[in-house]
């Protein structure tokens, strides 16, 4: 029996995150704590032996895959159809900013994902829609191996809401996705089976906020 394993991977903490402001399809690098979170995963993954590592185009999810996989000679396959949401003109601003000067479409971000639309950028819908044909290529391209995908939040949401048969409306339930959590599927006869959701027991210090 052939059984394909998943690890996805949320990047780690980066500038904009601690500064609260939106990222989307922009970019910021990583905290000097983005990177000890991403070093303290690889040190928990050490003995797993990746077949395929796939990330995001994004530098912060690039950066955070190269220090996950450490040394081993599997290429990192760079994909644009991993990448966050694109958040169009909220990108690049303070979360309080857009909630005072866009309440409605904000709490849709939140409260009503399934519904939410911004003027420019994507629905969840639209990323839903890229990023599941993705995932399905990159597992039937690996049958019976172990693969590491990072990402972003809204990306990691909507895989395993796929794996939990979730809707939409559903996607902000817990567990929340801290920077470089891991969320491990095990896929076999073409069943999933989730044995970690937002897990961060390989972190070295305690969580004092979340970004």
């Amino acid at each position: 029996m052939q059984k394909t394993t998943l690890y996805i991977v949320r990047h780690g903490q980066t500038e904009w995150n601690v500064q609260k402001k939106m990222q989307g399809h922009r970019d910021s690098a990583l905290t000097e704590l983005g990177e000890s979170q991403a070093q303290w995963l690889y040190e928990s993954l050490n003995n797993v032996e990746f077949d395929g590592i796939y990330t995001s185009s994004s530098l912060r999810a690039v950066r955070t895959a190269e220090i996950i996989s450490g040394k081993q000679k599997v290429a990192i396959i760079r994909s644009d159809q991993l990448r966050e949401i694109n958040l169009g003109e909220w990108e690049g601003r303070i979360q309080e900013d857009i909630e005072k000067k866009d309440p409605e479409r904000f709490k849709s971000f939140w409260k009503t994902p399934h519904l939410f639309k911004l003027n420019s950028g994507e629905s969840f819908v639209e990323v839903q829609n890229r990023v599941l044909p993705e995932l399905k290529d990159i597992i039937s391209n690996h049958i019976g191996r172990n693969i590491l995908i990072v990402t972003h939040t809204v990306v990691v949401k909507i895989l395993m809401a796929y794996f939990e048969e979730r809707s939409l409306s559903d996607i902000w339930n817990p567990p929340y996705i801290h920077p470089t959590c891991l969320c491990k599927v095990v896929i076999e006869e073409d069943k999933p089976f989730i044995c970690l959701h937002g897990d961060i027991s390989h972190y070295k210090q305690q969580i004092t906020e979340s970004y």
